[in-house]
């Protein structure tokens, strides 16, 4: 296929070229300074002279990969020139050694608490990638349950248990109706046994269904059940966004605009935003999504490197990076990759 086809197209470029734009991309990264042709020469390898890179890097501006940001500077990579490179990354990219023990000590003294995990997850992240990391735990709507249980307190109090199968415990203490005898108790326990496995909303609507089934006391019991799935439901356990490491942007606070950096902080303080573009970038595998590509990081001027995690017949929630355009595709994406792999296999353990 001819070189000057559109760069969107796949395999619009002749090996030359690729290897010219990943030398720039890698170069770029490392320095932060626009690239030249005897950089490259001196450095990729290539084996050819400057005046043939020069003309390369040419056709590669030309044809939309890369850019030139003054008229005696070098060039730099555009989204579609970082796509490309990604897009000729081999798909099981390798941790180091430091990074491979670092994610191997954190997962062999973890709790079997999904969201305590990821909340140290975002922070292991973090410290491999040196950018922000962020992860969308399970939601409380969609966590089967393994347990709802009524405990007598003694006296005039019961406390309700509710156990998620990802490892949340909620607890609500309420009032024990005057006419609820340890037989009551007994006759409620036995019925909420029935909730195990059902979500939120099932185990919601169960608890509205026997109570409009029940004598008086055990009524009043099974309502207040129901009022404590639906405030589960609906507090502080809804869908949201951990995020880790916010600092290390602050870093990168001198080679992004101004603008752009005061953007990003304001939303990753916005969960709704950030729920809305996680969705948006959602894949059945590693995905990465790369400044302009979407609306969202186009404002930023940064890319988002995203995993889901779970098991096969479930996905249970979403682990990732933010960064500068200017990003170490290659380590993000094995660190990324890696760690969501662990998350899975403690999905599955947390399942059994």
């Amino acid at each position: 296929m001819s070189d000057h086809s559109a760069p969107s197209q796949p395999g619009a470029l002749g090996e030359r070229k690729l290897a010219v734009l990943r030398a720039v991309v890698e170069e770029y990264v490392r320095s932060g300074e626009p690239v030249g042709s005897e950089t490259i020469a001196e450095r990729s390898g290539l084996g050819v002279s400057s005046a043939t890179i020069r003309n390369e890097m040419a056709a590669l501006e030309e044809l939309g990969y890369l850019s030139h940001p003054h008229p005696s500077a070098g060039r730099i990579p555009t989204d579609v020139g970082y796509r490309r490179y990604v897009d000729t990354l081999p798909a099981g990219g390798r941790l180091r050694d430091a990074q491979r023990k670092a994610v191997s000590a954190f997962f062999d003294e973890t709790v079997l608490d999904l969201e305590d995990v990821l909340r140290g997850t975002t922070q292991l992240l973090s410290r491999m990638t040196q950018y922000a990391a962020v992860a969308v735990p399970p939601g409380p709507v969609d966590e089967a349950l393994l347990r709802v249980e009524l405990i007598d307190l003694g006296g005039a109090a019961l406390m309700i248990l509710v156990v998620g199968q990802h490892g949340r415990v909620d607890k609500r203490m309420i009032d024990r109706p005057d006419r609820l005898d340890a037989q009551g108790v007994t006759a409620v326990e036995k019925r909420l046994r029935a909730f195990s496995g059902l979500t939120l909303p099932d185990a919601q609507a169960r608890a509205l269904q026997l109570a409009a089934e029940s004598p008086g006391a055990e009524r009043r019991v099974l309502g207040d059940v129901a009022e404590a799935l639906r405030e589960i439901q609906m507090g502080e356990g809804a869908e949201h966004v951990l995020v880790g490491g916010v600092a290390n942007l602050a870093d990168d606070a001198a080679k992004w605009r101004a603008d752009t950096i005061r953007r990003l902080f304001e939303a990753l303080e916005r969960e709704t935003e950030m729920l809305k573009l996680l969705r948006d970038v959602a894949a059945g595998d590693l995905a990465v999504t790369i400044g302009g590509e979407h609306p969202t990081t186009g404002g930023w001027d940064a890319s988002l490197v995203t995993a889901p995690f779970g098991t096969v017949e479930n996905q249970v929630g979403t682990i990732g990076i933010v960064g500068p355009t200017r990003m170490d595709y290659l380590s993000v994406m094995a660190s990324v990759r890696a760690v969501a792999k662990r998350l899975s296999d403690l999905a599955a353990e947390l399942e059994q």
